[in-house]
């Protein structure tokens, strides 16, 4: 038998009927059955998958190679045993939930061969309003470094790998990690590789957000990510050696997974828990935090991670409290100097160091909003706009150096102006067009971050907000009082599309565009039902 162009990895747990689809876009690649191989492993399911499975290697015996086994806990040692049965030249990972374009693998493998590329990213789009960063699909690149791009926030491993690089360097997914064990696996990949190169003019990967959220990154929780957290930190210091690149990887590890954890959803869990969060992120941000990465971070993020390092829990709740369920705090300007007069400021009885408040030097404090107020309104030319009403106590923006501001959700801008100021404070208008956020999402559905940056609208900035905090430069509008508005249904082509302006978990505004379908009503009906 010839040595196939790529190996399909597979892991599986119990992702029926999505399965399905995944498999009929492996078996439909133009790259042609006799260039691939398939390799599934059934990490013990209880639904139909291990069927299923079985039916697809029945009817192509030649492309199939399936393995069943108990549940191992996480997708690592299902991906270690396909890969140690994998023969092709390449190695392409696929989610069991997911699907591909059809031309991906085919595309993909000639950029390998033409570029000598031992990784090669394909542009990755979200399915049912799954967030997936695009900043690093920007546009094609032969050539990218791991260090200078927005790829460390890209780590899954939704990837095309040259197998015999894997082998030189025996990587292999940690199997004590049930969950975030593809982001070690992926980073020794682009660390060693000669080079890495990009695809972004086709969508190659379709990543699902199962209408049920069940899999395993959506039921984890934050003990279990906190443990993973200390172990990637843990592998990527032994990886790099310190200085900027470790913090250029590291950065995104902390604007990302770590600030993930102390966000306002932590005020919902058990005194235990939150300890225990608390601890072992101050632990991380004390050996980890360089100042080159604490000032790549939003000012929420940066306060937070300080807290867990200098103040005690109850000072950290006291802050995430804050912005939850009071909105943006005051500014004090002293000199040169600006502070976030968050709870715990200067309190004589907390101690805590001026440093942990300290905004001087954050470029998108000044930024910092409150969402007050949401419409649908008709503009002066009679079409449709969400109107979002917004609000800072800064009486003058322009006293903390905010000669503009821009709003956008991501890369679509919005018509924002300044509507009053006083000593109560800034009030702005925001102004989405209707026709604008249906335009400019994916037609499987796409939500988006609202954030607002200082100078005129740059798109890179705004992508970046949408990290678990907002990044540096730019900050995600956050609407701590707001019960929301009532969707807008508008229809592009022949489908139906519902707008919504909604909360994520922790209290940020984002714009969903979401497509009706049959599968999306009846999930939703469900669940009316179980709330019944």
């Amino acid at each position: 038998m010839e040595t196939p162009d790529v190996s399909v990895v597979v892991p599986v747990y119990n992702t029926m009927p999505y399965l399905t689809r995944c498999l009929t876009s492996l078996v439909e690649q133009t790259i042609g059955t006799a260039r691939m191989q398939i390799i599934a492993v059934d990490d013990g399911s209880t639904d139909r998958s291990g069927r299923e499975l079985d039916r697809f290697a029945a009817r192509y015996p030649d492309l199939f190679t399936v393995v069943h086994q108990a549940n191992s806990g996480g997708p690592a040692g299902p991906c270690n045993r396909a890969l140690d049965l994998a023969t092709g030249r390449y190695v392409f990972f696929v989610g069991s939930d997911d699907h591909l374009g059809p031309q991906a693998l085919h595309r993909l493998v000639d950029a390998a061969d033409s570029y000598g590329s031992d990784v090669v990213l394909g542009k990755v789009v979200g399915v049912n309003s799954r967030h997936i960063y695009q900043d690093i699909f920007a546009r094609n690149e032969v050539e990218i470094s791991l260090f200078d791009s927005p790829l460390p926030r890209s780590l899954a491993n939704t990837k095309l790998f040259r197998r015999d690089m894997l082998e030189r360097y025996r990587i292999r997914y940690p199997e004590d990690l049930p969950i975030g064990s593809d982001l070690p696996f992926t980073l020794e990949a682009c660390y060693r590789a000669r080079r890495i190169s990009v695809l972004a003019d086709y969508d190659f990967y379709f990543a699902v957000r199962r209408f049920s959220a069940t899999n395993i990154t959506y039921l984890s929780r934050h003990a279990r990510r906190l443990r993973t957290v200390e172990a990637n930190v843990a592998f990527v210091a032994g990886l790099i050696e310190p200085g900027k690149q470790r913090d250029a990887v590291l950065a995104y590890r902390f604007d990302h997974e770590i600030a993930g954890l102390v966000e306002d959803d932590l005020l919902q869990l058990d005194r235990a828990t939150q300890q225990l969060v608390h601890d072992g992120l101050g632990r991380l941000v004390a050996e980890h935090l360089s100042d080159d990465i604490a000032d790549r971070l939003g000012p929420e993020t940066r306060i937070r991670l300080a807290l867990t390092r200098d103040g005690t829990l109850d000072d950290l709740l006291a802050v995430i409290r804050q912005d939850a369920e009071g909105g943006v705090p005051a500014t004090v300007v002293e000199g040169s100097r600006r502070y976030a007069a968050y709870p715990g400021f200067r309190d004589p009885e907390r101690h805590l160091p001026d440093a942990c408040f300290d905004v001087t030097t954050v470029p998108d404090w000044a930024a910092k909003l409150d969402a007050t107020g949401l419409a649908w309104e008709d503009d002066d030319r009679g079409e449709r706009v969400l109107t979002v009403t917004a609000h800072t106590p800064v009486p003058q923006l322009a006293a903390l150096g905010a000669e503009t501001l821009t709003v956008s959700a991501e890369e679509i801008p919005a018509d924002t102006r300044i509507i009053a100021t006083g000593t109560a404070g800034t009030t702005v208008r925001i102004r989405f067009s209707a026709a604008d956020l249906l335009a400019g999402s994916d037609p499987t559905g796409q939500r988006r971050i609202v954030s607002a940056q200082l100078g005129t609208f740059d798109p890179d900035r705004a992508l970046g907000a949408a990290s678990a905090n907002g990044a540096a430069g730019s900050a995600a509008l956050r609407a701590p009082r707001l019960d929301g508005t009532v969707p807008l249904v508008r229809r592009r082509g022949a489908r139906l599309y519902v707008i919504t302006p909604t909360r994520d978990s922790s209290g940020r505004l984002m714009i969903s565009v979401v497509p009706v379908t049959p599968d999306r009503v009846t999930a939703r009906l469900r669940q009316l039902i179980r709330r019944r």
